[in-house]
């Protein structure tokens, strides 16, 4: 019975397959195998985003903080970010596409335009991306407006860069867990309406005082 018992948590703890090798940019994100979906997962954490050439799912846990979910589906190239705009604190500069862009925005361009440009500097073209966007929950009570300024900010993006927007699941109060497959463009979203801890909590704000004090320098050219 031991042997068999020894046995069984031998198989039990085999790990998974060897992961696809990732992009040189990307080595730093955790990644794990998935035993419901039979692949690897790139699980990003807030200011992160991952790019993806190979047969392999996303995953990202979102609060106040929002995620684009982008690909090219006739390449088989796409890839998720997982970013949160500071408080803005110049009204002249609270869109956009005005001349006067604020360092909120500027987070959001870059978070955008890091992943677009990722997706198109490995193979994907412009003309066929798809975009989902999920999250901007009212999680943190001391900054009620962030997520609705993540949900503004990247609507206008999407629509000042025409791009295609096909499905969003956005606002409320909840968090929402989200596994994306850049291969089929399929999301699968778990709303977490119970949380045992403030972990989601306390890491977003702990995120949102960073890029408070955080400069913004640089320009990123989007192609």
């Amino acid at each position: 019975m031991g042997r068999a018992v020894t046995r069984l948590q031998q198989v039990r703890k085999k790990p998974g397959p060897t992961p696809p090798p990732t992009l040189a940019e990307f080595t730093h994100i955790n990644r794990y195998w998935d035993k419901t979906s039979n692949k690897h997962v790139a699980k990003i954490l807030p200011g992160e985003y991952y790019v993806t050439t190979n047969d392999e799912l996303i995953t990202t846990v979102l609060g106040s903080c929002v995620s684009a979910c982008i690909r090219d589906p006739l390449f088989g190239i796409g890839g998720m970010n997982h970013f949160m705009l500071p408080a803005n604190k110049r009204d002249d500069a609270s869109q956009w596409g005005n001349n006067a862009i604020s360092a909120a925005t500027r987070y959001g361009n870059f978070a955008m335009e890091h992943l677009i440009n990722g997706i198109l500097g490995n193979g994907g073209l412009r003309k066929n991306l798809e975009v989902k966007i999920f999250g901007g929950g009212r999680i943190i009570s001391k900054m009620t407006d962030v997520g609705i300024n993540n949900i503004n900010f990247v609507r206008e993006y999407i629509e000042t860069e025409s791009l295609n927007l096909v499905a969003e699941n956005v606002g409320d109060i909840y968090p929402r867990k989200i596994m994306y497959d850049p291969k089929t463009g399929k999301v699968k979203m778990k709303k977490l309406r119970s949380l045992h801890n403030d972990t989601i909590i306390s890491r977003e704000d702990s995120y949102l005082n960073e890029i408070e004090v955080a400069p913004v320098v640089g320009d990123i050219d989007l192609f």
